[in-house]
């Protein structure tokens, strides 16, 4: 397989040497071809150009960013019905290590961070197994295109990630920063979120235009009205997340009955009335994934196939899987198991056995 890493993965790989990932690192290694991309969507243009025949799948060694190029290189490939089917790998060496943790937690193990998550994932890219991966096909404000394998955020989740950057040297750390911060100054959001409920049939004809990758047959143009069989929300909101996977970062278990494959989007939204105290207790439950225990009536979750926000403010943020996109209407819908994600573990037979000196640091339950 392909191994893309970014400076600061190839610092944790140094880090590692003589410790207990040792043995597995080396198996890697020796398997992969190490190229550390140069710039800013430099591994989203290597993959473009690939010989599909020469790689049995791509490693990510970073953060979710890096993952994010290479699914996006990969769909805007002529041949990209075959190329999105290449198993992808995640090490998280990056501040942001949401998909990382989600295998983490499919595998069975104990939400951990750094290191520990490190080792885990490492063990489970080992064995090999791959998932189904759904991903969300997003239209920006500007036309484009882009596929996503995280989420969608608008107001105080893409405020922190973006405000936060000033604090990237901190790692994890930073998020916990960046919240404490915007909690100081609440923002709330004008905005229209329309959205379709899980299990409803597309009741139109897909557009012909889109050429890389597969048809949007539940969405209208932007600057079309939103289909009747959508449910349209116009209010003040603190947050909008659309989310496909069980964590938003290590340590935010966002939704714990998400899956890689479930053919789902998660929609979360904050309405405007929340103290700051209750949302601190929003996102400290978070952390274990216990949220949904308290009931707010600020608070909504929605499993939709579908979704459009329209901003109303003026200003403000959206991020695609943590990564800033033009401010102004977006919308997206899911495609089930479309790529392949290396998770490692299949939950009814190993594919390797685990060496007894080589444990994980958190037991499988």
């Amino acid at each position: 397989p392909l191994l893309q890493g970014f400076p600061e993965g190839d610092q944790t790989l140094k880090r590692l040497s003589g410790q207990k990932t040792e043995l597995e690192l080396s198996y890697l290694i020796l398997c992969l071809s190490l190229s550390s991309p140069e710039r800013q969507n430099h591994a989203r243009e290597l993959v473009q150009s690939i010989s599909l025949d020469e790689w049995d799948g791509i490693v990510a060694i970073s953060g979710d960013g890096l993952l994010h190029e290479v699914i996006n290189g990969l769909m805007e490939r002529p041949d990209w019905e075959e190329a999105v089917k290449m198993p992808l790998g995640i090490l998280p060496c990056g501040s942001g290590n949401a998909v990382a943790a989600a295998i983490n937690c499919s595998a069975g193990f104990e939400q951990v961070l750094g290191q520990e998550l490190l080792t885990n994932c490492t063990l489970l890219l080992c064995h090999g197994a791959v998932s189904p991966l759904d991903l969300a096909s997003i239209t920006t404000a500007s036309g484009s295109r882009v596929f996503s394998f995280l989420s969608v955020a608008w107001g105080f989740i893409s405020d922190v990630d973006i405000e936060s950057e000033k604090y990237r040297h901190m790692g994890p750390a930073r998020f916990t920063l960046g919240t404490m911060v915007r909690l100081a100054s609440l923002n709330t959001y004008r905005g229209r979120l329309s959205y379709l409920p899980a299990l409803v049939l597309p009741n139109r004809l897909p557009s012909a235009r889109q050429m890389h990758g597969p048809l949007d047959d539940f969405l209208a143009p932007l600057e079309e009205p939103v289909p009747k069989s959508w449910v349209t929300v116009e209010d003040d909101f603190v947050l909008v997340l659309a989310i496909y996977q069980t964590h938003l970062g290590a340590d935010l278990f966002t939704m714990p009955t998400a899956g890689f494959n479930d053919g789902l989007i998660h929609l979360c939204f904050v309405r405007a009335g929340i103290s700051r105290a209750n949302m601190l207790r929003l996102f400290l439950a978070m952390e274990k994934g216990t949220h949904f225990d308290h009931e707010s009536p600020y608070f909504t979750h929605l499993p939709v196939q579908a979704f459009r926000i329209e901003p109303l403010t003026h200003k403000g943020i959206i991020t695609i899987d943590g990564e800033r996109v033009d401010y102004g209407p977006i919308q997206g819908q899911i495609h089930h198991g479309i790529a392949n994600l290396v998770t490692g573990i299949n939950r009814s037979k190993l594919l390797l056995p685990i060496p007894r000196c080589y444990q994980p640091f958190a037991h499988i339950s």
